[in-house]
């Protein structure tokens, strides 16, 4: 009997580690967003910090050791409204969350579904998954593997199932596992002797997840033809990328799939990018790689100097991936790269784009004493769409990266990306926030998928609503914007930066600008 929709469409996000009170919080709201008669299912992925979760069934008793020595053992114990006992979630575990919405209440075919869809993870990867009657769960060998445990509110579902991939089981000795005494817990990486890749896992069940429930993939429309430009290879574009690849540095412009790459590369400009290609963050919009980042390059900001005195740059953009890991999260990198930019090129005039450091004040005074010439930070959505799009950053956390920057005297500079779903309210509301901050320069673009594993473009939006956001920043005080389809937060930074300190050169820029749909 057909229990979903098939025409119905699956959004799949994933939140990378997000606490678990963090993450039930943005269940809740998605439950109450899926009983509207507009919404669409979807399917969470995430790690957990190290967290103890009690069910409706379970209770105290199912710890094996006081709470007290849960917490000194850097436990994390949440009381949870989703079916079952104790359970166990941390880094390596792959938790799945479905917001779907059943079209009738049969729960035992939809339980059996979600953990059919894990066991054909687990066959793929050579592994023979057991069920047991009277026992939500899946073994393997004879030792648990996964784990369920999930609530219906109105026919919408919410938690899921937990699958151990590579994570730590020792914490499972703490609880008595899912209320079953002597219990014995394992993981996909232990039975099979050899490293798993979470991702490939989470792939993996994504694609039978949408099998089992009947969900059809949607091809992507096509880019409208004012997003359509053609690529001029050029050989000093080609010099820059040999220099590049010599001096074992990267850019932003290669690594997010910048439309404007090669424009910039002939031009002889490029934003440099350090801290290393792996982000710590999971953020839905973004092309740059996500993983365990590489250890600290000591020997970097010497090599991009070397490159930007080569080059002959008199502006350079410098930028990052999010370091989480790092106690500073890169701020003394910024700080070290800008002094020998200036050392070996001292007429060049720097800006920095940074990330949110997690708000540390520290971190931002150290890179703001190196007095960049702009200060840059992106804002990127509407605050409603970050649990889906910035799902561990915090739009009250950036606004203040750029108060704290602003008060430092700097020039400050953001940026909002348009297409995701952010209702024309929304946008009217994120500027005069931005701007309350003493941000003063502002770059508006459309947002363009990477691939069909990030969240999808809602809609492309024309040049002329563009013109009119522009039109709406200007009037809200913003001394210089930039705003067109192609606009990126560092395109052509050297004459947004030229112009924002220049009162007499607006038709200069505004015409070589113009081609893009541009508006300054």
């Amino acid at each position: 009997m057909e229990k979903m929709k098939a025409e119905k469409s699956l959004e799949v996000q994933d939140w990378g580690c997000i606490e678990y009170g963090a993450a039930y919080d943005r269940q809740k709201q998605f439950v109450e967003e899926r009983l509207t008669p507009k919404s669409t299912d979807r399917l969470i992925l995430v790690e957990h910090p190290p967290v103890v979760t009690i069910g409706r069934s379970g209770d105290s008793g199912d710890l094996c050791i006081s709470k007290a020595l849960l917490r000194n053992l850097g436990m994390a114990l949440f009381e949870s409204d989703r079916g079952g006992k104790a359970t166990f979630h941390g880094p390596g575990q792959m938790v799945a969350y479905p917001i779907i919405k059943l079209c009738d209440l049969d729960l035992h075919w939809y339980v059996q579904t979600l953990l059919t869809s894990v066991a054909d993870v687990l066959l793929e990867y050579g592994l023979k998954p057991v069920f047991k009657e009277g026992q939500p769960g899946i073994w393997v060998a004879g030792k648990k593997i996964a784990s369920i445990g999930i609530a219906v509110k109105e026919r919408i579902t919410s938690h899921g199932v937990a699958l151990n991939v590579k994570n730590d089981l020792t914490a499972f000795q703490w609880i008595i596992p899912c209320g079953h005494p002597g219990e014995v817990m394992t993981s996909m990486e232990k039975e099979l002797g050899y490293p798993v890749d979470l991702k490939a896992v989470k792939d993996s069940f994504v694609l039978n997840f949408r099998k089992r429930f009947g969900y059809n993939i949607h091809p992507i429309s096509s880019h409208p033809d004012w997003l359509r430009l053609p690529i001029h290879h050029s050989r000093k574009g080609g010099e820059i990328e040999t220099l590049l690849s010599d001096l074992h540095l990267g850019t932003v412009c290669q690594s997010t799939c910048c439309p404007n790459l090669f424009e910039c590369f002939n031009r002889g400009t490029a934003t440099f990018m350090i801290l290393g290609e792996n982000c710590t963050r999971s953020c839905r919009f973004c092309a740059i790689s996500k993983g365990r980042p590489e250890p600290l390059d000591i020997g970097e900001p010497g090599r991009v100097a070397e490159a930007v005195k080569q080059m002959g740059l008199s502006y350079v953009v410098i930028t990052s991936v999010t370091r989480d890991d790092l106690p500073d999260g890169g701020a003394v990198q910024f700080v070290r790269t800008l002094a020998e930019i200036r050392n070996v090129a001292p007429k060049t005039r720097i800006e920095i784009l940074v990330p949110d450091f997690k708000g540390s004040t520290t971190a931002l005074a150290q890179v703001c004493a190196s007095r960049p010439d702009m200060f840059n930070h992106n804002i990127e959505t509407v605050p409603r769409l970050y649990p889906s799009v910035r799902p561990q950053a915090l739009f009250q956390r950036s606004l203040d990266v750029l108060s704290f920057a602003a008060d430092q005297g700097l020039s400050v500079k953001s940026g909002l990306m348009l297409g995701l779903g952010e209702r024309h309210d929304e946008v009217a509301a994120t500027l005069a926030e931005i701007k309350k901050t003493g941000c003063d320069c502002l770059t508006l673009g459309q947002y363009l998928a990477p691939s069909k594993d990030h969240v999808p473009v809602e809609r492309y939006v024309p040049p002329s609503e563009f013109d009119q956001w522009a039109s709406t920043a200007r009037a809200l005080g913003f001394r210089e914007v930039a705003a067109g389809p192609l606009v990126r937060s560092s395109y052509r930074a050297d004459e947004f930066y030229q112009y924002a300190k220049a009162e007499d050169c607006a038709g200069v820029v505004q015409e070589s600008l113009n081609p893009l749909g541009i508006d300054i």
